[in-house]
């Protein structure tokens, strides 16, 4: 079994580094634990006070569970994963989604290298690096399409903590990945040498 943490800015292009590493895989099993379905409840917030809470700092995350379910898998047990409703801002009380133990596990998410015992769970640690701009872009296409919300609250959000939250936490914990893929998720040439390497080490 092989633990990967992928971590890297909002809109750096992470999921498409995820897909193209489990595509490559191929017949291997792979499991993906997304951060977002971590985030703590909020639904006892009104809406004024979801508009400004800060999403992309670390104490919004319930490191506890995600580092226990991650233990769990690693030890060969089945885990019920919450489920996590952005638009909503809430944790569903009646439904989780069940996870079973993988070949590979990647663990996926703007934080998670900000964690000291999530990191000591990881075999490989990649972080995803893109312009800035670029991750402005596909934030602002993905809150819209995806999460229902409108390019002012989406520009208000990124001026008041994602980019504040990415420079505070996010890019100073690049120091402690083992490979860093430049140009976001579309550097074939290195999603390529990662998942050879992958492959050569679930073949020891």
């Amino acid at each position: 079994m092989l633990v990967i943490g992928i971590a890297g800015g909002s809109g750096c292009g992470k999921t498409t580094v995820v897909k193209a590493i489990t595509q490559r895989l191929g017949n291997k099993k792979v499991v993906v634990i997304p951060q977002d379905c971590y985030y703590k409840d909020s639904s006892d917030l009104t809406d004024e006070e979801k508009r400004v809470h800060n999403f992309d700092h670390p104490d919004a995350i319930e490191w506890s569970l995600l580092c226990s379910q991650l233990k769990d898998l690693k030890e060969g047990k089945s885990v019920d994963q919450p489920i996590y409703s952005f638009i909503s801002c809430s944790r569903s009380k009646t439904e989780t989604t069940r996870v079973e133990p993988a070949d590979v596990i990647i663990v996926e998410g703007i934080l998670i290298f900000t964690c000291p015992e999530l990191r000591e769970q990881l075999d490989i640690k990649i972080f995803v690096d893109a312009d800035d701009d670029d991750r402005l872009m596909r934030v602002i296409e993905r809150d819209i399409t995806e999460r229902g919300k409108d390019v002012h609250w989406v520009i208000e959000r990124y001026s008041r903590n994602v980019k504040p939250m990415y420079l505070q936490f996010i890019e100073p914990s690049k120091r402690y990945a083992d490979i860093i893929i430049p140009q976001g998720g579309h550097n074939k040439v290195a999603v390529d040498v990662i998942a050879a390497t992958i492959e050569k080490s679930l073949s020891r």
